[in-house]
């Protein structure tokens, strides 16, 4: 019905059944719209999982249909969407995981109990003398039963074998004393397992037929598809996580790196204009001394053309003063002058 459902809403639209009038206020339904199930949109819902079994969920309230599923994987904003709609239907088998371990841990503690049956009470030799009568009884139709399997009197044969199934009925009742209910209970839980993947009580070395009929029942698959995406989830997110931390590190180290490269750059121009100082220093102590030196000479110059004026000056003034000393005239003359006239 569904299926039929499906094809002729994509043959005819989804609003092939509505009126005119009704197809006014028509809204055409999309994939994002929040009446839509998300969990059915990225792997499946777990309310399609369990049905006619004991952890039926009912019918989903939200829109399943195959069309929008098809939409949806093939739109552009697909992966954009994909992590919200996991992370719902994440959230829904965590809760449906969380009640299915409670109910493991209430069956492991029922099948631990260490309850003893009391043996049965001594028969009675009234009851034993039924018993007798009983086992005769069954041992006659029993031998019946099987002349008419050889007749081919396939018929008569069960009939007589219901007979022979309600006398042992009330043979196992008078063998077998009443038992408490819970005795009862727990003597029977004591030959079963528990499945540990969906919860349910096994018959223990019960035949390979039954264990394959429960593994590939609703149920069991059922939770172990929940089971095996909430591990594929985790994981998936544990790797995120790694891979984010991993970047992280990685980003932390690439500016550790830079911060390193700048700062042996900044150094490198620190210790350029360094020397550049330094060099700059000593050239400009270089023209100091250049200068003074300059000045010195220049003052030493001066100084010693000073000193050769005056040196000379005095020569010639020595040399005037010899010259003088040599000159007859002059000597006549300071004679003439120092000696009085005489008539």
């Amino acid at each position: 019905m569904d299926a039929q459902r499906a094809l002729l809403d994509e043959l005819m639209g989804s609003a092939r059944n509505l009126t005119e009038e009704e197809r006014k206020g028509h809204r055409e339904v999309k994939w994002d719209d929040k009446d839509v199930c998300g969990c059915y949109m990225v792997r499946f819902c777990p309310h399609d999982l369990f049905v006619n079994t004991r952890s039926d969920l009912g019918v989903c309230p939200k829109i399943h249909d195959p069309k929008l599923k098809e939409s949806f994987e093939e739109s552009p904003r697909h992966d954009s969407y994909v992590p919200k709609f996991e992370a719902e239907l994440s959230q829904f088998c965590e809760r449906l995981v969380s009640d299915l371990d409670r109910r493991v841990r209430r069956g492991r503690e029922r099948l631990a109990q260490d309850v003893e049956v009391p043996p049965p009470p001594p028969i009675s030799a009234e009851k034993a003398e039924q018993l007798s009568v009983l086992e005769e009884k069954i041992k006659n139709l029993l031998e019946q039963v099987e002349s008419l399997g050889e007749a081919g009197k396939v018929d008569e044969a069960e009939a007589l074998m219901r007979k022979v199934e309600l006398l042992n009925i009330e043979k196992t009742a008078l063998t077998q004393p009443p038992q408490p209910d819970k005795l009862l209970l727990v003597a029977q839980e004591k030959k079963m397992a528990l499945c540990e993947i969906c919860g349910s009580f096994l018959v223990a070395n019960d035949a390979a037929e039954r264990t394959q009929s429960h593994v590939t029942g609703k149920q069991h698959m059922g939770y172990g598809m929940v089971r095996e995406f909430l591990a594929e989830y985790k994981e998936a997110k544990e790797k995120a996580r790694e891979d984010e931390r991993l970047a992280r590190e990685k980003e932390a180290e690439e500016r550790r790196k830079l911060r390193e490269k700048e700062l042996e750059s900044r150094n490198r121009r620190s210790d350029s204009a360094d020397r550049d100082r330094y060099r700059d220093h000593g050239r400009s102590r270089e023209r100091n001394g250049r200068g003074s030196r300059e000045l010195g000479r220049g003052a030493d110059r001066r100084n010693s053309g000073s000193s050769n004026g005056r040196e000379g000056s005095r020569d010639r003034y020595r040399e005037r003063e010899r010259s003088r000393s040599r000159s007859p005239h002059r000597h006549s003359r300071r004679r003439s002058s120092r000696s009085p006239i005489r008539p």
